[in-house]
């Protein structure tokens, strides 16, 4: 919202400064984004008055003038410009003047000197060598009531200034200079006035049958007919500046003055050019089909959703948006439809960016329009038709005002104690009551049962934002002054909170990651579809209602699509090598969730570590040779997240995973996540050279971590027995290594085993085709005495015992 300092100041006077009323409207949730003066600083331009044009002697295109500047002597000054002639009012910078800036970027100094032999003793002005806007196409022209010798800038009021201010969507009241106003009279005590005009006389016995077929859509409709206009009458300087510094551009007298009055009372209106109606009108929903072609020369398709007002034979403008070319009023109409309307909020919002545009009409009326006062604003806008487009033949019609269906008001309560606990101020019944008086908020007040006052508050019909008690508190908050609200500290109990010794914070998990060579990513939760499909078998997302992008559709039930995503757009880069990791929430279906402080019924949200490695194991360098990292690379550094807690790994199906070069990740035999190569067919669809390998975990499992407990060093000597054992190919390692748990655990020399680690694994000469050898290295110690030869080698026949038992297996020779 754009607006001129000293319209402003017609309505409301503060005493107070520019900065200060700055700050106030600032402060009071208006926020003041900028302040400019609304004209550059120049010196030495007064009114001038040309008094006698005769051609150059010396120059075709050049004219010497004679003007009158007030000082009793006329100035000789030679002029180009085509629209100069004698008795023109113009502005005129005598010699000594400093005018704004030219191209260069310094002043220009006017100084008298001769032009082709004639001498100038000063310069006739346009609008843009002044910088007042870029018309270049001749002087200035200024009325002939002009007074001669005044300044400038007095004269046009150019000391004034234009504020620019940020509005919440709530505050749709403030969208006008008389909105702002009630604002500033409320906050400063400063009487309002605000703008009125006596009822028309009525002369014209005619109405324009209207039919309001959608109450859903119109709640209340009025116009009135006027004939005999002169369209082509000037719009006053007074409305030019006005309009010019809210940001709107004069176009012509009855358009002006509609866009006036929006500015001023925040009342959108449009004129008909009553002569090109075919018969009555009709407020409605579109029809399929409809098309319309708009002021602004664009021609949309109408359907259903999009109301319109249509006469009897086409639409004639979209409802609440915009008007149509076929009616609109030119410099040749005579006799015009003056409309104004409440359109419902909700019937309106969304229609404008359907058509990729917004309108300032579309702006007001999605907010919320004062729907009490149309009559009144009628009357305001039939005053300034009259005043500057009407003749003595002007004939005015009666107002048609027809209300079919406006909201419904419904008293908001405010409790005391309840406005002094939000607010943190011990405001009392008065005080509140004096906010509420300021801002005239029709209120009562009663008392509750433990004494506390209640209001109950009527919002008034320009207000769309008042429904509940909050809105009433950032009232009583806003009026009463954020900078008078104490800053205090929380009052909360500051104790110490113990962190758990057997759980680390997700953060030494990510500075783990990092130590290990990756770097993190932060991706966003809502993700393609077709990544769902392809890395999670996802048939059935959880699908947004309103994405930020068309293409991210969905909520991710996994991180690998995006960890994918990221080593594509570093691969499509150049960077030959990878490493990254990502802590964040998945999204899945889970009936079981209840709402809870954290949690949305039907849905699950755990968090996931994910990381992905792509490209050489290492950088390059002479050490060691160049190989791109695989399975077992990616498996040490999750064992090393997880460590000292020993992980189970199975073979693993997963619609993003390689089939043979995938696992399960186990934690105490629950499944926590998975980690493997990704398939072939998926490094072919997204372009990737190389397989990196991924895996994701649970976050709280990788949080979990033993206490550590103290075992004493023993003081004999350990030994190591290393055990070769020929089993069938299907054999997995892991089930040799759950054989060999469970036989020292049932025996009774289980102290003495310290580690089993595999060593090595054969397949070749020697054995079956359908064999491999397994070797395996057992560590040997006890804490109570020397190890016997007698007591290792029963503990390893039982070993061997087991093996042969449970999978087959025989001891290699």
């Amino acid at each position: 919202m754009q607006f001129s300092e000293n319209w402003l100041r017609t309505m409301v006077d503060p005493k107070m400064t520019s900065d200060e009323l700055s700050h106030l409207l600032t402060m009071s949730g208006l926020e003041v984004e900028e302040v400019e003066p609304v004209a550059p600083p120049f010196t030495n331009v007064v009114v001038g008055h040309v008094r006698e044009v005769q051609k150059h002697p010396n120059a075709d295109r050049l004219n010497v003038c004679q003007v009158d500047v007030g000082t009793g002597t006329l100035l000789n000054i030679v002029c180009g410009a085509p629209n100069v002639r004698e008795g023109l009012k113009v502005a005129c910078a005598t010699a000594g003047a400093v005018l704004p800036p030219g191209a260069d970027g310094k002043p220009f100094e006017i100084k008298v000197g001769k032009l082709r032999g004639v001498e100038s003793q000063g310069m006739l002005c346009s609008a843009r060598e002044l910088k007042l806007s870029e018309d270049h196409g001749g002087l200035l022209e200024l009325p002939d009531d002009a007074p001669v010798g005044t300044n400038f800038r007095d004269y046009y009021a150019l000391n004034d200034l234009k504020f620019t201010i940020k509005l919440t969507p709530n505050k749709a009241d403030c969208l006008s200079v008389l909105g702002v106003a009630r604002e500033v009279a409320a906050l400063t005590g400063s009487p309002l006035n605000a703008p009125a005009s006596a009822a028309a006389a009525v002369t014209l016995d005619e109405k324009l049958a209207v039919k309001i077929g959608a109450p859903d859509l119109c709640g209340r409709f009025a116009g009135r007919v006027i004939r005999n206009l002169n369209a082509r009458a000037a719009t006053p300087d007074w409305m030019k500046q006005r309009l010019e510094r809210s940001g709107q551009r004069s176009l012509s007298a009855l358009v002006d003055i509609s866009n006036y009055v929006m500015l001023e009372l925040g009342r959108p209106s449009h004129v008909f050019d009553l002569d090109k109606i075919h018969g009555g009108l009709e407020v409605r929903w579109g029809k399929a089909g409809e098309s319309l072609k708009l002021l602004n020369g664009n021609t949309v398709s109408v359907d259903e959703w999009v109301g319109v007002v249509a006469d009897a034979e086409q639409v004639e403008s979209l409802a609440g948006i915009m008007g149509g070319d076929a009616t609109a009023v030119s410099l040749d109409t005579t006799n015009v439809y003056l409309e104004a309307a409440f359109w419902w909020p909700n019937a309106i919002q969304g229609r404008a960016r359907k058509y990729n545009f917004s309108t300032d009409a579309a702006h007001r009326f999605e907010r919320g329009v004062d729907y009490a006062t149309i009559p009144e604003h009628i009357e305001r806008i039939t005053a300034l038709i009259l005043d500057i487009c009407g003749t003595a033949e002007t004939k005015v019609g009666p107002i048609d005002d027809q209300v079919v269906n406006l909201p419904e008001r419904k008293p908001v309560q405010l409790r005391t104690a309840r406005a002094q606990k939000v607010i943190g101020v011990p405001l009392t019944d008065d005080v509140i009551a004096d906010i509420f008086t300021r801002l005239a908020l029709p209120f009562t007040l009663q008392q509750d049962a433990q004494g506390g006052g209640v209001f109950s508050v009527t919002a008034p019909s320009y207000r769309f934002d008042i429904e509940i008690e909050e809105d009433l508190i950032e009232e009583v908050a806003r009026v009463y002054g954020f900078e008078n609200i104490p800053a205090r500290p929380p009052v909360a109990e500051n104790t110490m909170r113990i962190a758990p010794e057997n759980e680390r914070s997700i953060f030494a998990v990510r500075h783990q990651l990092a130590d290990l060579g990756y770097q993190e990513v932060v991706n966003m939760s809502f993700v393609e579809a077709q990544w769902e499909q392809d890395f999670n078998a996802n048939n059935d997302p959880i699908k947004l209602q309103n994405p930020i992008a068309s293409q991210l559709s969905v909520m991710r039930s996994s991180l690998i699509g995006s960890l994918v995503a990221n080593v594509r757009y570093n691969v499509n880069r150049k960077a030959p090598r990878v490493r990254a990791f990502e802590v964040g929430a998945v999204y899945k279906r889970d009936a079981g969730v209840q709402d809870g402080p954290l949690t949305v019924a039907g849905y699950d949200q755990p968090q996931r570590v994910g990381a992905i490695a792509y490209g050489p194991q290492a950088d390059e360098q002479w050490g060691l040779p160049t190989r791109d990292a695989d399975f077992f690379d990616v498996k040490a550094d999750l064992e090393a997240l997880f460590a000292p807690v020993p992980l189970r790994f199975a073979k693993l199906e997963h619609p993003a995973l390689h089939p043979g070069r995938a696992a399960s990740v186990a934690v105490e035999g629950k499944v926590i996540g998975f980690i493997g190569e990704l398939h072939p067919r998926w490094l072919q669809k997204y372009d990737l050279a190389k397989a990196p390998v991924v895996f994701e975990v649970d976050a709280v499992a990788l949080q979990q971590r033993a206490v550590p407990a103290y075992t004493e060093i023993s003081k004999f000597p350990g030994t190591s027995r290393d055990l070769a054992l020929v089993v069938p190919q299907t054999v997995a390692t892991q089930e040799l290594l759950d054989v060999f748990a469970a036989a020292v655990a049932a025996s009774e020399h289980a102290r003495i085993v310290q580690a089993i680690v595999l060593f090595d694994e054969y397949r070749g000469a020697g054995l079956a085709s359908d064999e491999k050898s397994l070797a395996f290295r057992f560590s040997l110690q006890d804490t109570q005495t020397t190890l016997q030869d007698e007591i290792v080698d029963a503990l390893m026949g039982s070993l061997v015992d087991a093996a042969a038992q449970k999978l087959g297996a025989k001891a290699r020779k």
